[in-house]
């Protein structure tokens, strides 16, 4: 199976609990030491890590040490995904929750990898990153709104 992660296509293969995973030259093990209702207990390359995981359908939501990634199937094919992005620019609520901190108001400059929101989904703090450097066109959310998944939260523009 091929994801996307990041806008980094991602070989995956699996041998029941442990999974190989193979990025650029880097091959990554993980296997699975328990899991329970969307909250997996990892060991990846020997370290123990915790990762949350929702799906829907072709996509799976996976949040680990506070940061969430969009896992999609690929057909083979390069597709355009980013994290959180939708299109045009959109980063979207990759599941419900409640926004706890807006960190950028319309017309400011974004760097790449920067936190924008903060949303806290079942007991769970998801910084929402812009996936390039940019221009805040539209904010669609503010501190205390309740969100839905795929709830447009905020557009960035192409430059600063």
């Amino acid at each position: 199976m091929k994801s996307i992660f990041n806008d980094i296509t991602v070989d995956i293969a699996s041998n029941g609990k442990i999974f190989t995973l193979t990025l650029d030259n880097q091959t990554i093990r993980a296997e699975v030491l328990h899991a329970v209702s969307g909250k997996l207990d990892l060991l990846i390359n020997g370290k123990h890590v915790i990762a949350y995981v929702s799906s829907d359908n072709a996509k799976r939501w996976v949040t680990v040490h506070g940061q969430t990634f969009v896992l999609t199937k690929s057909s083979g094919a390069h597709r355009s995904g980013h994290g959180l992005h939708h299109a045009a620019g959109e980063l979207i609520a990759p599941m419900p929750g409640q926004v706890r901190a807006v960190n950028i108001s319309e017309g400011e400059a974004v760097t790449k990898g920067q936190t924008l929101l903060v949303i806290e989904a079942m007991k769970m703090e998801i910084r929402v990153q812009t996936p390039h450097a940019g221009k805040v066109m539209k904010l669609y959310v503010k501190q205390g709104q309740t969100v839905e998944r795929e709830q447009i939260l905020v557009e960035i523009g192409e430059g600063s």
